[in-house]
């Protein structure tokens, strides 16, 4: 079996900019934020200003942190290996995240999966998913 790590402290630092500074506040208080607009109420990922919709204005909200594997890809030849895929949050938008904490051979589209921040050289959280129930204290799975 391929196990997929949290990689703690080992992920690339993200560029710092005022636009993402709430984000990283946030998350550093373990909170997910989205963006959603205010004119056609679409959430979105990578959070911005402007709506990719429709050019509205934007605001900051606090999301579940709850989606399913849309797309995956494992990448076995790194060292450690990883865990690439899309992942649809509850909310709806579609992000590009890194899955990690699990079994490769386990994965599978449609799995639901949760947030888990993990942390960048420089300490910066950065936002991973895992599967449901992996990791909670209960130790129980999520119900289908």
């Amino acid at each position: 079996m391929t196990r997929i790590s949290l990689r703690d402290g080992d992920w690339p630092d993200p560029p710092a900019s005022p636009e993402a500074a709430p984000f990283v506040a946030a998350a550093r208080e373990g909170r997910f934020l989205l963006r959603r607009c205010t004119a056609c109420g679409k959430a979105h990922w990578y959070p911005r200003a402007l709506c990719p919709f429709c050019f509205g204005e934007t605001a900051w909200e606090e999301a579940s942190g709850e989606g399913t594997v849309y797309s995956y890809t494992v990448l076995t030849r790194e060292d450690p290996p990883r865990a690439i895929a899309y992942v649809t949050l509850a909310e709806g938008p579609t992000m590009l995240t890194s899955l990690v904490d699990c079994e490769a051979e386990q994965i599978a589209v449609g799995q639901a999966v949760r947030l888990v921040f993990v942390t960048s050289k420089n300490g910066t959280p950065v936002p991973c998913f895992r599967p449901a129930g992996a990791g909670d204290p209960s130790g129980a799975e999520p119900a289908p």
